[in-house]
């Protein structure tokens, strides 16, 4: 199979790695420049938990890009979705289908700008959740943060042959599970991604936001209103590697003090690979985190949460303190609002002044 990766980032750019070294057919496509040259001159070099390794892999210029394609991973951000899907409709044939490799709920665009170009539709979309961490630190170099497994789903088909050829080509960098509900484990991975945006209103480290059980509870509460907007969507949300939906259906103080223990376990999961006295991490948040703080541009929230809250007002659900978070990354994007634990102190009192804290 010949594997297409729109967006050589850390998502993106490590499973096109990792597939190259197994000597799988794979070019990566990326519309920097710099990002495309140094890996064609030097390779792409990659440190963090698994040591540092060099790996030759091909990669190209968006506007270079031939077809016909076959498997076609995006990986960029959300909010440049269609755009990098529209960049390659015109190269794609009989035999090909994309994959969502991202986070966001961007099945459904994909799926309508194929139908729109009579390429199948949803019939050649498939889901996916990659739960493994990386950054794009400077040209030609990825740093790998944390271990995690894919989810790997068809949108309409079922197991087909292709997924599970797929499957066993992103084997080669982690654990793959294939999923008979990916929509239901897309929409799980994006109601958890609430604690995470809000662990990135402030520059700090996890153990000092989520970490922190004051704050937890705040980010406690913000996903059971998350939960609650699939809950009105109709959605079966799955649980996931270190998420469980049913553990942020609190109702009680004893919920509350299960729940806390649970987010202080993810924090370990997502930490325990990085050994004391080892590599020197510099992405040390989430990745909407490192868009802010290191990259220092806009987030893929309003795309990816942003749609969340969209899809809450639709039917009518309660997404005040989802939004109002939002809003606030939104102030820090723009200027309007300095990061920093303020904010989570703001967004906490917002919570009971609504009658949405835990108890």
């Amino acid at each position: 199979m010949k594997v297409t990766i729109i967006g050589a980032g850390a998502i993106g750019g490590l499973a096109g790695a990792y597939m190259s070294k197994a000597g799988h057919d794979v070019l990566l496509v990326d519309r920097w420049a710099e990002h495309v040259d140094a890996i064609n001159r030097d390779g792409l070099y990659i440190d963090g938990i698994r040591g540092e390794m060099r790996v030759p892999v091909r990669a190209e210029h968006i506007g270079a890009l031939k077809g016909p394609l076959e498997a076609v991973l995006i990986a960029t951000k959300s909010q440049h979705t269609e755009e990098a899907v529209c960049q390659i409709l015109p190269l794609m044939g009989a035999d090909s289908f994309i994959v969502s490799f991202q986070n966001g709920f961007n099945e459904p665009a994909i799926a309508g700008l194929l139908d729109e170009y009579g390429l199948g539709g949803a019939d050649n979309v498939i889901g996916s959740i990659p739960n493994y961490g990386g950054a794009l630190v400077d040209p030609g170099h990825l740093e790998f943060v944390h271990e995690g497994p894919i989810q790997l789903g068809e949108m309409r088909r079922g197991r087909t042959a292709r997924l599970t050829a797929l499957g066993e080509m992103l084997g080669t960098l982690t654990e793959v599970q294939l999923s008979d509900n990916i929509w239901g484990q897309i929409w799980a991975k994006e109601v958890y991604s609430a604690q995470v945006v809000f662990s990135a209103l402030a520059d700090a480290r996890i153990h000092e936001t989520l970490g922190n059980e004051r704050f937890a509870r705040i980010a406690g509460a913000v996903v059971r209103e998350a939960l609650g907007i699939a809950d009105a969507n109709g959605i079966a949300v799955e649980a996931f590697d270190f998420f469980d939906p049913s553990n942020y259906r609190v109702e009680t103080a004893a919920d509350t003090s299960k729940l806390l223990a649970n987010i202080n376990h993810a924090i370990w999961l997502l930490k325990k690979d990085q050994k004391p006295g080892g590599h020197v991490f510099r992405k040390q948040g989430s990745g909407i985190w490192w868009d802010i703080v290191y990259r220092k541009r806009q987030s893929e929230v309003r795309a990816s949460n942003g749609k969340l809250i969209e899809l809450g007002k639709k039917v009518g659900a309660d997404v005040r303190l989802n939004d109002r978070m939002c809003t606030m990354i939104y102030e820090i994007e723009d200027g309007k609002r300095q990061l920093g634990f303020h904010n989570f102190e703001e967004l906490g009192a917002y919570a009971e002044e609504i009658g949405r804290a835990l108890p």
